[in-house]
């Protein structure tokens, strides 16, 4: 989504240009695809929590009866018998955590919480967010017996939260569903945990220390550096059953695993070697070829993105509705509302939610930038925390969970009403944040939105006007850097928009940096090397132009015509060209690209930010306006 907030030269949206050439780079980062994919779901999310109200209303008895067949799986005498409901509470919702725990896994290795000073304020936020909404409920129901289902009160639902605020998405920039998230993990594993040891059953010790020891292997296992999907699988199952065998809930394997999956971006190298074993599979098309293929694929992407992007469709599109079909039945009249809200469980969890998540997470960040100096702030302004602590009194998923262990019943009916309750107040109370900003003048709009806060730089070589290759102002507020590859057709496909945005944005320079992808594009070095040449005699960008408009006649005599017709010293630049004058300072910038993290053209960079996303001129005009009024911001404060 944009994090754009102002306006900006308007600009025809082309077609949609996302592709790279590969060594190849994902244009589109883990992270937005999961957002985008909880997007999705919240539709069928509530579609699911729609009909399961209208089947327990039109046929409460069926609804009870069905979600109540047991299902047994016997295996020499050992087994599993649960009912429908418990399958997926406990069995299929393990997946759903398993997802939530790999993407908290990704943002640690490879996203905002790599610089670890930045774990502290989301953490504190997802503590005090849960601790708040229990204080409540804890004070509604002080004295009663129902005291003892506070956590039905205290977690997010990462799903439902996150497609809801999707809704509103143009009224609050993309890094609050990134803080949001951060947060809502935090919540989640706290959550869990408290299942484990405050709403499982009477614990069991042998069963109990089976599941930590084959636990431990997994650990171990890990540790030796062992990838084979298949043996994680069968030990994490036999870890579920042990802790449904001890009484512990045992969701919470899930969560465990999904942090054990850790993230890294494809090496340039190891992507070279799966280059080399297509094309012996190309010469050779036998089955042993075809297995190396794909284990060389395989292995060139980190087990966290394999895995999320194989599971997390099914988690968001048919493992959460299913739950949300099994759990959100509740009969509703006029004489049931009416005891509800009468009831201490139904109020303590409805202004857990709407009162006390808004207050936790804003009061906490608010206190810990005011403690740190400013040195731990969101990565978004005031207004956007608001809103994100407004759409995290949607506590749908795991507080179902929760209340369908703590309670049964007409209390458990009480609960169910409270957290739905709770859902459509958070996002009027969502809403009515996004409204009141829309609202502000323009530069208090931007403040309260995207903040003053740095933003991790992700280029690790900034440029130098007197070293890199420079157009537009020297000394603009702006800088998108492209590393590119004068053979790469997306590279070529992307030049007419990078004109268009010089174009469009008078405060905007431009950086080319080789990236040539010599596995894929043979000609490419050579091409790097003469736009050197060129850059020799002055004349870097009339060959930079030349070269991206000729992309299929890159040969050696294709070059010295060039130079020719651009009016160069042919002599001398054919010298050059011969005695790989330019080779070093090619390498130079392919080396910056390795330690930056890129394996794949074109890979840009705004403000030394990595550019995620389409790069037609809508997804970089949006990036540059955003960087732009962050600058402005940073400049006035």
């Amino acid at each position: 989504m944009s994090e754009s907030v102002g306006s900006g030269p308007s600009q025809p949206p082309p077609r949609r240009l996302a592709g790279q050439s590969q060594c190849p780079g994902e244009l589109r980062t883990p992270l937005r695809d999961f957002l985008r994919t909880e997007t999705g779901s919240a539709t069928v999310l509530l579609a699911a929590a729609l009909l399961a109200l209208a089947w327990a209303n039109i046929g409460p008895g069926t609804y009870e009866e069905f979600w109540s067949t047991h299902l047994s799986i016997d295996l020499g005498g050992h087994g599993v018998s649960l009912d429908l409901r418990e399958w997926l509470n406990s069995g299929l919702m393990t997946l759903f955590f398993y997802v939530v725990g790999m993407e908290a896994r990704r943002e640690f290795d490879m996203g905002e919480l790599r610089e670890r000073r930045r774990l502290m304020l989301p953490l504190l936020a997802g503590v005090s967010g849960m601790a708040v909404p229990v204080a409540i409920f804890l004070a509604a129901n002080a004295g009663e017996p129902t005291a003892h289902g506070w956590g039905a009160a205290m977690s997010t639902d990462t799903a439902f939260a996150l497609g809801m605020l999707a809704l509103l998405g143009r009224h609050f920039p993309s890094r609050l569903r990134a803080y949001i998230l951060t947060v809502a993990v935090v919540d989640d594993f706290l959550a869990l945990t408290i299942v484990a040891i405050f709403y499982s059953d009477s614990v069991t010790l042998t069963p109990l220390l089976v599941a930590l020891g084959v636990f431990a292997v997994m650990l171990a296992w890990r540790a030796t550096g062992v990838r084979g999907g298949i043996p994680y699988a069968v030990l994490g199952a036999v870890t579920w059953v042990a802790l449904l065998k001890s009484g512990v809930e045992p969701a919470v394997v899930g969560l465990a695993m999904g942090l054990l999956t850790n993230a890294y971006p494809a090496a340039r190298g190891d992507l070279e070697r799966a280059s080399g074993l297509f094309r012996s599979f190309r010469e050779q098309p036998t089955p042993e070829l075809e297995r190396s293929v794909r284990r060389g694929l395989a292995s060139s992407l980190s087990p966290n993105e394999r895995l999320r992007r194989l599971y997390h469709p099914w988690t968001s599109y048919v493992i959460v509705p299913l739950f949300a079909l099994a759990n959100s039945g509740i009969t509703i009249g006029g004489e049931q509302l009416a005891r509800a809200f009468a009831s201490p469980v139904t109020l303590g969890i409805l202004f857990g939610y709407v009162v006390g998540k808004p207050v936790g997470i804003v009061g906490v960040s608010w206190l810990t930038a005011r403690l740190s100096g400013g040195r731990l702030r969101p990565p978004v302004g005031w207004g956007a925390v608001t809103a994100g602590g407004t759409i995290a009194g949607v506590g749908f998923t795991v507080s179902l969970l929760i209340a369908t262990l703590a309670f049964d019943g007409e209390q458990l009916e009480n609960a169910k009403i409270g957290i739905l309750t709770a859902v459509l107040c958070a996002f009027a109370a969502t809403a009515v944040v996004a409204s009141v900003t829309s609202a502000l003048p323009r530069r208090l709009r931007v403040r309260a939105l995207l903040g003053t806060a740095e933003t991790i730089v992700d280029l690790e070589d900034p440029v130098d006007p007197d070293r890199d290759h420079v157009r537009g102002p020297r000394e603009a507020p702006v800088t998108l850097v492209e590393y590119g590859d004068f053979e790469c057709p997306y590279c070529g496909r992307a030049e007419p928009v990078v004109r268009e945005l010089l174009a469009g944005f008078g405060d905007l320079r431009y950086v080319w940096r080789h990236l040539p992808l010599n596995d894929v594009h043979p000609n490419a070095q050579t091409a790097a090397e003469a736009s050197e040449a060129a850059a020799a005699q002055g004349a870097f960008w009339e060959m930079h132009d030349r070269l991206l408009a000729h992309q299929g006649a890159l040969r050696p005599r294709d070059l010295l015509r060039y130079a020719e017709e651009l009016g160069l010293d042919s002599e001398r630049f054919g010298r050059d060209l011969r005695a790989h004058a330019g080779a070093g300072r090619v390498a130079e910038d392919v080396e910056s690209a390795d330690i930056s993290g890129v394996s794949g053209t074109p890979t840009f960079f705004v403000n030394g930010r990595r550019h995620h996303g389409a790069y037609d001129i809508e997804g970089l005009s949006t990036a540059v306006r955003a960087a732009r009024e962050r600058a402005a911001l940073r400049s006035d404060g």
